[in-house]
């Protein structure tokens, strides 16, 4: 196995201790090697004193007690497996107790950074095969969003003039670039070519930097999008849908606020049952923010779960049994303290607003009014 500079270094930091032990001649410290073809053997990677000589690798079917008569050897042994051994030749046999201490001591430590050693070469090699796997997944997701962007282009070719469909394909092919979007942030991300956040929340964001948006950028205009998505949704389920009397005239990270409703609105529609309404409420707050409430008339999520779904890898009773990773709500409140806003689940949506459902759930955000121009 090859070895890391850690371990090397580790290696001579152990073996110059034993400077005050005269009695100790030589140690030498070797690593299994199995290679296809060929027998098992000892490498050499390091030694004490420093001495210009050179180092044969020992195969392993020798017995190595037989090599010299003041020679011992040590197995760096960990669960049954054989990972190297420490060779150590003294002036004297047997050793002195504290000797013998101290270089169990070095074998232990030695056994424990190979361990190290070999974790390390796994993960990376697993996370070599991911990005590989990933990288090819990614070129081959390219050719459908392609395909589905010309038929698009196509369709909306051929619906000139006809207002009642075109604002369908439209829609569609708005979902196509923003797949477009996170195809091309996980393709950079995995090319550790992200630029950092200029302005870093109190904890990590699950969102890359490049899916934000920027200072200047109107939130109706992706507002919209995100209603006709589920206005659309709503037709297919079958079920009411009540969008905002007037979208928010609201200027920041619009990309992140965007993110955060349409986990909001997804979560509504998979979560709630059939035929149960869905909503977005917009409404400005006296401060100069503004509040934004997606909501259902769904049975209300119970109050041991209401703080707990916001946790990242949990989820509630009503999706235990749906696809999923636990991770949306988090997303979407680990955003809103980052736009300086708060993301909550409120109490049945008539505390909100009297005309809205006296049952169900709704979850509120709160953004903080739109930062001054600078002179």
């Amino acid at each position: 196995m090859a070895v890391s500079k850690r371990f090397l270094s580790l290696l001579q930091f152990q073996l110059a201790q034993f400077a005050d032990r005269p009695d100790v001649t030589s140690l030498v410290v070797y690593v299994a090697a199995v290679e296809e073809g060929k027998s098992p053997q000892l490498l050499p990677v390091g030694q004490w004193p420093m001495a210009n000589r050179t180092l044969a690798a020992v195969a392993l079917d020798n017995p190595l007690t037989a090599v010299a008569d003041l020679r011992r050897w040590l197995p760096l042994r960990h669960g049954g497996v054989l990972l190297g051994a420490l060779q150590v030749d003294t002036a004297a046999l047997p050793w002195p107790e504290p000797l013998r201490q101290r270089l169990q001591a070095v074998a232990l430590c030695l056994t424990e950074g190979l361990c190290l050693d070999l974790e390390q070469q796994r993960l990376q090699q697993q996370l070599l095969a991911q990005h590989e796997q990933l990288t090819v997944l990614l070129h081959q997701l390219r050719n459908p969003l392609a395909a589905l962007r010309t038929f698009g282009q196509l369709l909306l070719r051929r619906l000139d003039g006809d207002e009642r469909n075109r604002p369908l394909v439209e829609g569609l092919l708005q979902e196509e670039r923003q797949l477009q979007r996170y195809v091309d942030a996980i393709d950079r991300l995995g090319g550790g070519n992200l630029e950092p956040a200029q302005e870093p929340g109190p904890g990590p964001l699950l969102l890359p930097p490049s899916l934000g948006g920027s200072a200047s950028q109107p939130l109706a205009d992706l507002l919209e999008r995100l209603v006709q998505r589920a206005c659309a949704t709503a037709a297919l389920q079958g079920r009411p849908w009540q969008g905002p009397q007037a979208l928010p005239q609201w200027q920041g990270d619009s990309g992140a606020v965007a993110e955060i409703v349409a986990n909001l609105l997804e979560n509504a529609f998979r979560y709630s049952p059939s035929g149960s309404a869905v909503g977005l409420q917009c409404r400005p707050t006296p401060a100069g923010g503004w509040q934004l409430v997606v909501w259902d008339g769904g049975p209300p999520i119970p109050a041991p779960e209401r703080q707990r779904i916001f946790r990242r890898g949990e989820r509630g009773t009503a999706g235990a049994a749906q696809p999923g990773s636990g991770l949306g709500l988090a997303l979407a409140a680990d955003l809103a303290r980052h736009l300086g806003g708060e993301l909550v689940l409120c109490n049945a949506p008539a505390d909100l607003d009297p005309a809205l459902p006296a049952h169900g759930n709704a979850f509120c955000l709160s953004l903080p009014a739109p930062a001054a121009p600078a002179p």
